[in-house]
């Protein structure tokens, strides 16, 4: 596999998170109301009120990490960790559809992972439920990358994977 394109971290705007909580309720309310039985409009409602659950404070929310992801100045994805638990937990990763299928995917993963060891965590993890090809793909190959992380065993659509670092 290539080289990924390099990718930065930094906190979303005030603006951005607005943008950014209605395409997450929106991604939640898709994935989540079928699996509960939930029409579409349920659903969106259900996916809101568990977001601001998880969110009381928006974008503050204490050991709520969002970020935009950037390749140099231009925002191309997002990732939100959470640290309430004692390993970091991936709740969302999204690469903007003109720039899926280019690696981005895993780059915001690996700049996700760094700023979790930074942070001196030993573990991450994260539930791989995508049913598209290239999030599987980039899923997949970082969860079973040797370099940076290894996964703990080997994971399968909808497990939780902990990844812990060398």
């Amino acid at each position: 596999m290539s080289t990924p394109p390099p990718v930065t971290l930094r906190p979303l705007t005030e603006e951005e998170f607005a943008e950014w909580s209605r395409r997450a309720a929106e991604s939640f309310a898709a994935g989540m109301g079928p699996s509960r039985g939930l029409d579409p409009a349920t659903a969106l409602e259900v996916a809101w009120q568990e977001t601001a659950k998880l969110l009381p404070d928006g974008r503050d929310t204490e050991s709520q990490l969002i970020w935009m992801a950037c390749d140099e100045d231009e925002p191309i994805g997002s990732l939100w960790i959470s640290t309430q638990r004692t390993n970091p937990y991936i709740y969302s990763i999204e690469v903007n559809e003109g720039r899926r299928g280019k690696g981005y995917g895993r780059s915001i993963m690996l700049a996700g992972e760094e700023e979790c060891r930074r942070r001196g965590y030993a573990y991450l993890d994260l539930t791989s439920s995508a049913p598209t090809a290239p999030r599987s793909a980039c899923t997949t190959h970082w969860v079973t990358s040797s370099r940076p992380s290894r996964c703990a065993r080997r994971c399968s659509p909808r497990d939780v994977c902990r990844l812990w670092y060398l």
